[in-house]
């Protein structure tokens, strides 16, 4: 009788008809005590004053310079594709300021990607390491949101919510090794840009700490993007989907709508937010409150570009320039192709950046052999690098057709390691030499305020009168002391 009833005994979730999946499931840990549900209390109780001096100090100058590529472009094609597209294509909702347009506005989630489209228009953004660019996805949404709300936050709770964006993103990229090197996969922002647009966004809308890791969850459905679409135009709408996507994760969180509470962590056959790298290993983020926590920003500076051009061209055309000043000697001078026999660059291994011959602007922000060219022909890279007349210029395309490239075992594709190195063998046989080993500009020599002010007059300055450049620069300033950002939002056009 007893071995009859022992095999009739069922598991009680074989007789309640549960799928063994569903019982793993109900024995998973509560969510304050999962890594996603970690980073949802982290983004909710984080206050203004977890900031430090150098973190704040860093964020205001990342907030001026990104508002500045974004102005200067909006000035670009695309960026005036993806402004027609949403004001033919959506029902009017004039909420949020559009970068550069006197009188435009779009919905706030819309204006997040037109702006985040014209911030990366240009490739003239930020890069942090592990590699991203992490103000574009964040502060276009920041300032839509704060378009948005009746009572406008504080500068010091704006600037809260963007260094909450930026965290969020530096956290999530450093569970990862291959986060750490140029992307081959992914493009980054589309994956932690998302991400810290959706962690910014709950801060400022003072979502508690469930609604955080619901925003996030609901992000990492709206994140990613192949890197086959870089140096061609959708590369700007990486950053704008980033932002805007990201903005809609949070307010759909605010919501009530719901998402998974394990997104962030390693669960055995069930991809999350390691499905976009291989080597994921999550782990806590501790409470703002606890003793001895630390900004990643200000451990780790930021990196500023000098000219518009993905981050990798900063190393070569450094070191070309330097090759230009042994040529011509100190002050403007001009190169003579035919002096020069051959070119050699030692570069990291990166096939996306390798263009011997860009056949756009985009092209050649992406070519490790025309920013070499451009700055061995000039003795500088800059905006107008890129015109039309300068793409096409013969004595460029002399210069590229002697190029090789070398790839040496000690130079990875690594921004915090890699080295750009120019050798010019002359018609004479002579030969000359140029590295950089850190550009100015690099999170390891970064730009001064005086150099900063001078890159954002100069942006700010082809869409605003200079009267207005310089309020916008006082207001940037002491963004912190701000009672409410309107004077910030009012200055974007």
């Amino acid at each position: 009788m007893i071995s009859t009833l022992q095999k009739t005994i069922r598991p009680m979730w074989a007789v309640r008809g549960l799928h063994m999946s569903a019982v793993e499931a109900l024995k998973q840990p509560t969510p304050k005590d999962t890594v996603t549900g970690s980073f949802g209390k982290f983004i909710s109780e984080v206050k203004p004053e977890h900031l430090s001096s150098v973190v704040l100090h860093r964020s205001k100058r990342m907030v001026m310079d990104s508002i500045g590529v974004g102005l200067i472009g909006s000035t670009t094609d695309v960026f005036e594709l993806a402004l027609q597209h949403c004001q033919h294509m959506y029902a009017p909702d004039d909420i949020s300021s559009v970068y550069g347009r006197k009188g435009a506005r779009l919905s706030p989630t819309l204006a997040a990607f037109v702006n985040g489209v014209a911030t990366h228009s240009m490739d003239f953004d930020d890069t942090w390491h592990p590699a991203t660019h992490p103000s574009g996805a964040v502060l276009p949404a920041v300032l839509a949101l704060s378009d948005m709300m009746s009572a406008k936050p504080s500068g010091l709770d704006f600037l809260l919510a963007f260094n909450v964006g930026i965290e969020i993103q530096g956290r999530l990229m450093r569970f990862s090794n291959e986060a750490h090197n140029i992307p081959k996969r992914f493009h980054p922002p589309t994956v932690v840009g998302t991400m810290g647009s959706a962690a910014a966004c709950a801060r400022l809308l003072s979502l508690d700490h469930s609604q955080c890791s619901h925003a996030l969850a609901i992000a990492a459905s709206l994140s990613g993007a192949p890197m086959a679409n870089a140096a061609t135009q959708s590369k700007p709408l990486h950053i704008g989907n980033a932002s805007r996507l990201g903005l809609e994760a949070a307010l759909l969180a605010s919501r009530g709508l719901e998402a998974s509470p394990l997104v962030l962590d390693a669960v055995a056959g069930v991809a999350g937010f390691n499905a976009f790298y291989e080597d994921y290993v999550p782990q806590h983020l501790g409470s703002p409150n606890a003793d001895g926590h630390m900004f990643l920003l200000e451990e780790q500076d930021i990196g500023f570009k000098r000219f518009p051009a993905h981050l990798g061209m900063h190393w070569v055309a450094d070191a070309a320039a330097s090759v230009h000043k042994l040529l011509v000697g100190v002050g403007p001078g001009t190169v003579s192709t035919g002096e020069i026999q051959d070119i050699l660059l030692r570069v990291p291994l990166s096939k996306y950046i390798n263009r011997p011959f860009p056949e756009s602007e985009h092209q050649a922000r992406h070519s490790f052999q025309f920013n070499a060219c451009s700055a061995l022909l000039d003795g500088e890279v800059t905006v107008q690098s890129f015109t039309p007349a300068a793409i096409t210029r013969p004595d460029l395309h002399t210069l590229l057709s002697r190029v090789h490239v070398e790839h040496p075992h000690d130079n990875p594709a690594n921004f915090n390691l890699m080295y750009g190195e120019v050798q010019v063998t002359l018609v004479g046989g002579d030969i000359l030499k140029g590295r950089c080993d850190t550009f100015y500009g690099h999170w390891r020599n970064p730009l001064t305020n005086e150099s900063l002010r001078k890159k954002f007059r100069n942006n700010t300055g082809t869409v605003l009168p200079s009267e207005k450049v310089e309020r916008l620069i006082e207001v940037l300033e002491d963004l912190d002391k701000l009672e409410d950002c309107d004077p910030l939002l009012s200055k974007l056009q």
